[in-house]
């Protein structure tokens, strides 16, 4: 009968059997002990139990006690709350890092365009006989070719994504 109500009271507490023994300085094996009835708290533990399951020892130690359902469903309904909460903030926190990506990809995108157009291709002018020279300059004008032709639809889709992921006020 002790065993059961302990079991039943800190199930309608919310408490795991962990939290329990925290509060009462124990091991967790010993409030699963005394839930199986495999062995009894002294009577200085059950004065413990009963403080910290908010119960009297004569609910402890009396009649068999229904876990009650309410309180089983407000522990649920704060558990899926926190949850809920947690997803809120990682869809934020995700969100952000998108924008951030974003903006950075507009940022390098908008800078090696600057870069491309202050060097004014001065490849071109090198002297290719050498053929280290005209790999480098072969390699500078394909990313050259390459950027140009991508750069503006990354550009676009980047900014097109930051207005979708802007936060509505």
């Amino acid at each position: 009968m002790l065993n059961e109500n302990i079991k039943a009271i800190r199930k309608s507490k919310g408490l795991s059997q962990q939290e329990l023994a925290v509060k009462l300085n124990v091991v967790r094996q010993t409030v699963s002990k005394w839930e199986q009835g495999l062995s009894v708290p002294d009577s200085d533990m059950l004065l413990s139990i009963s403080e910290a399951l908010e119960t009297p020892v004569s609910t402890l130690l009396g009649e068999n006690i229904i876990e009650s359902e309410v309180d089983d469903l407000k522990a649920i309904s704060a558990k899926l709350e926190v949850i809920n909460l947690q997803l809120a903030q990682r869809k934020t926190t995700m969100k952000r890092i998108l924008q951030g990506i974003l903006i950075t990809l507009c940022v390098v995108t908008t800078a090696i365009f600057a870069i491309l157009l202050t060097l004014e291709s001065s490849y071109l002018g090198w002297d290719y006989s050498d053929p280290e020279t005209a790999i480098l300059g072969v390699t500078f004008h394909s990313f050259e070719w390459l950027f140009v032709r991508i750069a503006p639809i990354i550009l676009i889709g980047a900014v097109i994504g930051i207005f979708l992921t802007w936060k509505k006020a």
